[in-house]
């Protein structure tokens, strides 16, 4: 074999591949599941909250006695059983019969992931231009990077995506002469920076959209886990038309089934079903009878309100140890849900750089950098509180709070890291957006 690289079939490779990165929250996770780890890194729900044994059961008894059905090979839409459990499911957060939901539009998918690669695969030639929060979901930013898509970030504050900046990355990408296909968002309980659009900042940017005949790719895996009160309606449940709603039950249910869905515009959804029988072929049939008698037979309500009240301790516990322990000049974001913190470092402190310390110190987390496009980032982070439970997440501040002070020390003794400053600096130079701080 011959070649100069470690890979010798670099020039084998379609185009769209030669781009493709590695996420900064999987290459954590070697490390982040090592015991004497404490992980603030990755976005695992509680999944001990569950009746395990009754789900168990459950389990066992749709192999045994439905097995003839659950272990063979279903259809590319999804099982209408379960379309209609997502019905009712949604209905919780306003998008009901009202406003156009029906089984008929609803596409069952293996989880979140896959639902947003099929609106990327039936939308985006290459160089499109896709709109998304500057920070936005670092499995997104994979999706539209093989998509070979050009992402812009659209800026965030504590209120959520700024209409008026959306506005202004419109009319800079028709000066340019760029093609923008949607408009991706989170917009309740956003990953990563837990914050919410308000219910004025909703129709805003609805109607921003709707005169400049964007699509809006809804993303909502997070509605129904707030901490106080009920979300502010989806994007879905106020506009039908060229509104895409994603989500899934990796978060309410089990990641491990690999179950969610899209309600797509009704002349979108045989498209949709087309394009995923040509990845799959169908969901799991397995799966999806799990989900569907899960919410048929047991108390998924009051499972609900079990997660909204164990993440709400842990969020509390979380801001209560930034409070107590993070050194000045530290801020973050207080979420009303969700299961991310979104912190802003001390003027210098470099997310990224500081990791390789941050691991020896056993506490992990994801830098910055990875919810963004254009290399920004780096003076922020993002903390999970769903997974560990409230004493180790106040351990972990306290060592990564440690770490950082031993980083400003240093940084007072012999000044910034030649490499760390350059890095910052080229972030904020890719930057389409203003600075990443959300405090």
């Amino acid at each position: 074999m011959t070649g100069t690289t470690l890979d010798d079939y670099t020039d084998r490779y379609a185009r769209r591949v030669r781009g493709m990165t590695a996420s900064e929250i999987r290459a954590l996770f070697a490390v982040a599941s090592r015991p004497e780890v404490v992980s603030l890194a990755g976005g695992a729900p509680y999944i001990a909250a569950l009746p395990l044994d009754a789900v168990g059961e459950m389990l066992g008894r749709l192999a045994a006695e439905q097995g003839h059905t659950t272990l063979q090979y279903g259809i590319g839409q999804g099982t209408l059983e379960l379309r209609e459990r997502i019905c009712e499911v949604m209905s919780l957060s306003g998008i009901d019969v009202g406003c156009g939901a029906s089984p008929e539009d609803v596409v069952v998918t293996v989880g979140g992931q896959q639902a947003l690669d099929l609106v990327a695969r039936l939308f985006l030639d290459p160089g499109d231009v896709v709109f998304a929060e500057g920070p936005t979901y670092v499995g997104a930013l994979g999706v539209l990077q093989a998509a070979q898509a050009q992402v812009v970030h659209v800026p965030m504050d504590t209120e959520g995506l700024i209409p008026e900046a959306l506005e202004a990355a419109i009319a800079d990408a028709a000066r340019a002469g760029r093609r923008v296909k949607f408009l991706y968002t989170i917009p309740t309980y956003q990953n990563p920076t837990g914050v919410t659009l308000t219910e004025e900042r909703r129709e805003r940017v609805l109607d921003i959209c709707e005169r400049a005949g964007l699509l809006v790719v809804e993303d909502d895996p997070y509605g129904q886990l707030g901490f106080a009160g009920d979300a502010p309606a989806p994007l879905r449940a106020r506009r039908r038309d060229g509104v895409f709603y994603l989500s899934t039950f990796s978060k309410t249910f089990a990641p491990g089934l690999r179950v969610g869905w899209i309600l797509a515009p009704h002349a979108v959804r045989d498209k949709l079903v087309i394009a995923s029988e040509a990845q799959i072929l169908c969901p799991s049939a397995y799966a999806q009878a799990a989900v569907t008698t899960y919410l048929s037979t047991m108390p998924w309500r009051e499972q609900l309100k079990v997660y909204r009240e164990v993440y709400r301790e842990r969020r509390d516990a979380m801001l209560d140890a930034l409070g107590d322990l993070m050194p000045e000049g530290t801020t973050w974001t207080e979420p009303d849900g969700g299961l991310f913190v979104w912190a802003t470092l001390p003027d210098g402190l470099d997310s990224k750089a500081m990791m390789p310390r941050a691991i020896a110190a056993r506490v992990a987390y994801v830098p910055g950098t990875g919810f963004y496009a254009n290399g920004a980032g780096a003076g922020n982070m993002r903390l999970n509180f769903s997974f560990p439970p409230p004493e180790r997440i106040r351990e972990g501040i306290r060592r990564l709070a440690g770490v950082m002070e031993q980083e400003i020390a240093m940084r007072r003794v012999f000044g910034p890291v030649a490499g760390q400053a350059a890095g910052r600096r080229r972030g904020q130079a890719a930057a389409d957006v203003p600075g990443p701080d959300l405090a």
